[in-house]
């Protein structure tokens, strides 16, 4: 935690819906995070569809978002699609409340369970997945680029 933060505590992030004006943030942000990210058009694409649900964190007074979740949601299922929190932002909780959020959002569409597949190598993530209820069942070897494998996790709500 910064020194700042702790003599002055930010305001917890604002949760909302994802909207269209937010689609060139969600890319910026999926670029920064990941190896292979997301574009403008995939992400219009994606908010487009009537099956995905997306919600943004918006803080530190603006309006901005400082990170996102999508999922693909096929009642009683749904497919965790992206998490992600700017690089200055993390490691703050914005990635447990956006999950957190989202996932009661999803239960309250009658979702049971909650997959996703995350690197194996990713530690952030994976703690806080396994701290949100997921538990590995099966490996992806290869998944990624550079050969790397993913793990698959599930929720049962």
């Amino acid at each position: 935690m910064h020194l700042l933060d702790r003599l002055f505590p930010p305001r917890p992030p604002r949760l909302r819906e994802a909207c269209a004006d937010d689609i060139p943030h969600l890319a910026a942000i999926h670029a920064r995070a990941f190896a292979r990210g997301w574009g403008v058009d995939e992400f219009e694409r994606l908010l487009a569809e009537r099956a995905v649900r997306a919600h943004v964190a918006c803080g530190g007074g603006r309006r901005a978002p400082v990170g996102f979740i999508l999922s693909h949601v096929v009642p009683p299922e749904a497919e965790v699609l992206t998490v992600a929190v700017v690089t200055d932002r993390r490691r703050r909780g914005i990635g447990r409340l956006l999950l957190s959020h989202h996932l009661a959002r999803l239960a309250s569409e009658g979702v049971t369970t909650s997959f996703l597949e995350v690197e194996e190598a990713n530690v952030a993530a994976l703690a806080l997945y396994r701290t949100l209820g997921y538990r590995e069942t099966g490996r992806r070897r290869g998944y990624y680029a550079g050969g790397a494998d993913a793990l698959m996790l599930r929720r049962d709500f």
